[in-house]
Parts: structure tokens; sequence; C-alpha cells
């Protein structure tokens, strides 16, 4: 079982900058983070493999977005730049044994953290 908790969620304007955090129970598995804006499906952001070896960004956040990990704080982190009004949305942590793009293969979810991004 691993247990996730998102943190740096929050307000900002547009152009501006965030950064999220996911502590992780531990464990080797892939982590990524997802985004739901309302009345919209969930969509992988950025997943990033345990050696992080291998790392996926959707192409709207592609030169915006940086995920990286430190295993040895068993953490997750999403820097986000240049930040548009369409970023806006609840960012989940999440973990899988299996890289994909599809939410119902992963394995384990965070509670969520709220980004608002002002026009």
């Amino acid at each position: 079982q691993v247990q996730l908790v998102e943190f740096g969620g929050g307000f900002v304007q547009a152009g501006g900058s965030l950064r999220l955090s996911c502590a992780a129970s531990g464990s080797r598995y892939a982590m990524g983070w997802f985004r739901q804006a309302p009345g919209k499906e969930r969509e992988l952001v950025a997943s990033i493999g345990w050696i992080a070896d291998t790392t996926y960004y959707v192409d709207s956040v592609k030169g915006r977005f940086t995920i990286s990990r430190d295993n040895a704080k068993n953490t997750l982190y999403l820097q986000m730049n240049s930040l548009k009004p369409e970023d806006t949305g609840l960012y989940y942590c999440a973990a899988t044994s299996i890289l994909t793009t599809s939410p119902q293969h992963w394995d384990y979810w965070g509670q969520g953290t709220q980004v608002t991004v002002s026009s």
C-alpha cells in the first residue's frame, strides 16, 4: 500500500509559477501528476519512471512543466512555469506499476490539490 499526499497548490496569475510536491509512503513505483478540470476527464500531465530514466509530458505543458523525483526523500515534484488559465484544475499525484496515460490503470492516488490560474 502506498499513501500519497500533495502539497503546493494555490492561486496564481497567468505567467506565474507553482511547485507541487507529493510525499509518498515509499515504494518502487513510477509516478505522475494528473489534473482534472470541471466537466473534463482526468488527464495525465506528466510522469516519471522509478529511476527517473523516462519522462512523459502532455503536449500542452511541454517546455513549461518539469517533473522530478527524489527517491531518498520519497518525494515527487512538478515545477509549473508560465502558467495559463487552462492549467486550472485539481492536480493529483499517482503511482503505478505500469506506465500508461490511462488513469484507470494507476494504482494509488493522492487526495488532490487545487491549482487556479487567473487571466
